[in-house]
């Protein structure tokens, strides 16, 4: 189960105002957009904000992610900020933490919509990485040491690769703890995104019917 969580809000702003979504057929319709999806993850990340300050990180007019955040509002995923907003310009903030996609659930009509929904989400991540590693040597000494850039070649049953996910599922809950009510988080902590990308890789027969002469599934 795929989940997009991008909660670490600056201290002092407000979270979300729910834990998590499952996208449905309206969501996913919804969110199954490049931009929609980097919307909702900006918000999550700093907080609430307009559709102008939204178009200036997206490199957008204000018209387009004006547009986009109304979508996203009428799917529930988003909401406006009352707090904020003015008559002049509407501040809007996530509806919920973090999101979770079903794709082995989906009808055959909504599969194109979760393929461009998971589309983009793996190109943000690949964007992140990119930019994590081009800063990762700025970093203080001991910020370089408690990173991590690996990947690991495992051969599992479909069981054992849920049961993987699973547990490290529950590792990084264990880590949760910002939001915390009466958290006691360090006053040297910073936010540390965790991306899990476990990647089934199956060994699929020749065209013509005979067995396989790669059983890892890799490229010849």
């Amino acid at each position: 189960m795929p989940t997009n969580d991008e909660s670490t809000e600056p201290a002092g702003r407000p979270l979300a105002t729910r834990e998590t979504i499952t996208l449905d057929t309206r969501s996913l319709r919804a969110i199954a957009h490049p931009v929609r999806v980097r919307l909702l993850s900006l918000l999550r990340q700093h907080g609430a904000g307009t559709a102008t300050s939204m178009a200036e990180r997206l490199g957008l007019n204000s018209g387009a992610t004006s547009y986009h955040l109304r979508q996203l509002a009428a799917a529930g995923l988003v909401e406006e900020d009352v707090d904020r907003g003015n008559a002049r310009e509407r501040w809007w903030r996530s509806a919920h933490r973090s999101t979770n996609f079903e794709p082995y659930d989906l009808p055959d009509a909504d599969r194109p919509a979760g393929a461009v929904y998971l589309d983009a989400i793996a190109a943000e991540y690949a964007e992140r990485l990119q930019r994590a590693a081009r800063e990762s040597l700025d970093l203080p000494d001991r910020w370089q040491r408690s990173s991590d850039l690996s990947d690991f070649r495992l051969r599992l049953t479909a069981e054992e690769t849920a049961r993987l996910v699973q547990e490290l599922h529950a590792v990084v809950q264990t880590y949760r703890r910002a939001d915390a009510p009466g958290n006691d988080v360090a006053a040297d902590a910073e936010a540390v995104v965790i991306q899990v990308q476990v990647m089934p890789q199956l060994a699929r027969p020749p065209h013509d019917g005979r067995a396989t002469a790669n059983p890892e599934g890799l490229p010849s």
